[in-house]
């Protein structure tokens, strides 16, 4: 009777274990360690113990069990027999009490290690905290990874501007690719980029990855923002559908479908509800049809004349299909208007139709040969 009741006595006075692991990712490194906490049955502090983790792969269920195990294994060198486990997270309550299998090998061996060290007590009861149970093993795993020294910062080397002293936080990742250069050339070369007009791809050497307006958006100042998103609503209009806003304080863009359904040709530009004829591209002409607007403004405006002659002094085509104005920056005579249209640069000749050495088939035949990869070539949205 009086080692039964001493056994009942033993088994009343229980210990509880709490742990707990953390994991806190930096910009550079990535820091981890576990606490423990063994308390009586009061709740008052037995033994508590707090330490780094060296891993930088680790993740939190495998730092919270690192701390689990090493609890245990100081609870049996403490002779301690009957404990209860304090755990603060179902996916662990359900490991530890074995009404879950975990997947990953490197959680199996750590539960493989756990459930080994309970076989040592007489009892170890899971015990799933409730939300104002604190859990004292946390300080002690702040405390740890407060204590770590943290490591200096990783330099890298930008093959652009050739610095080699570039924090790694500073540098640019092309997400395809995976090609690296330093933020300030990357923000340069997508503003020389998007100025062109020429596709955004990565600034490696002969490297075709295509730059994303996601991925590049925090690199990017205010008004480079804006002319990208610009030039992404622009690709999503056929150019042949594009109308921009005669107002000269708007020249908002928009499309032929946005008046689908309209009768007549007065439309209202849906950024500063100007009114305009779509027929003309001009203000609203009161009181006058199109052809009397002709009739009586038969000469270009001034604008316009200025292009032209700009456009007659620098040598520019434009497009017959489209009405746009293009320079070419390099390569042969044959131009791929953005339309569609293929014409030669000297005469402005539909291409494969004149005599200017790029791939010129007589004009008797029907299917006249293609024509060679386009030539580059800069756009000036005004057409006169």
């Amino acid at each position: 009777m009086e080692e039964q009741g001493a056994l009942l006595r033993a088994r009343k006075s229980l210990y509880r274990l709490y742990f707990k692991g953390l994991v806190i990712e930096e910009t550079t490194v990535t820091l981890a360690g576990f606490g423990v906490a063994i308390c009586g049955d009061k709740d008052d502090l037995v033994f508590d113990m707090k330490g780094p983790i060296h891993d930088p792969s680790i993740t939190v269920l495998e730092a919270e069990l690192i701390a689990l195990k090493c609890g245990l294994k100081e609870a049996v060198s403490m002779q301690i027999k009957d404990i209860s486990i304090c755990c603060d997270d179902d996916q662990i309550f359900e490991l530890v009490m074995g009404r879950s299998t975990p997947e990953q090998e490197s959680i199996a061996l750590l539960m493989r290690d756990v459930q080994g060290i309970r076989k040592y007590l007489r009892s170890s009861i899971p015990v799933m905290l409730t939300r104002n149970h604190d859990n004292f093993a946390y300080e002690f795993a702040i405390e740890a990874i407060l204590e770590m020294p943290v490591p200096p910062a990783q330099k890298e080397n930008c093959s652009i501007c050739m610095k080699d002293d570039i924090n790694a936080d500073q540098m640019f990742h092309v997400a395809k690719c995976g090609h690296m250069f330093c933020s300030d050339c990357v923000r340069s070369h997508i503003e020389a980029r998007l100025s062109t007009r020429y596709k955004l791809r990565c600034p490696g050497i002969r490297c075709k990855s295509p730059l994303t307006y996601g991925h590049c958006v925090n690199i990017l100042t205010p008004e480079l923002k804006e002319k990208w998103e610009k030039m992404i609503n622009e690709d999503l209009i056929p150019v042949t559908d594009r109308v921009y806003c005669p107002n000269p304080r708007c020249s908002a863009l928009m499309s032929v479908a946005d008046f689908s359904g309209l009768m007549g040709v007065r439309r209202s530009c849906v950024k500063c509800g100007k009114p305009f004829c779509i027929n003309c591209k001009v203000p609203w002409h009161i009181n006058l049809s199109c052809r009397q607007y002709k009739r009586l403004h038969p000469n270009p405006t001034e604008n316009d004349g200025k292009l032209r002659d700009l456009a007659n002094e620098e040598r520019w085509r434009q497009c017959r299909k489209c009405q746009h104005m293009i320079e070419r920056s390099s390569g042969c005579p044959s131009m791929i208007c953005r339309c569609g249209h293929n014409f030669c640069y000297h005469c402005g000749g539909d291409a494969g139709l004149c005599y200017h050495g790029h791939d010129f088939s007589p004009p008797r035949l029907r299917n006249p040969t293609r024509i060679r990869s386009p030539t580059r070539m800069r756009f000036f949205f005004g057409c006169f």
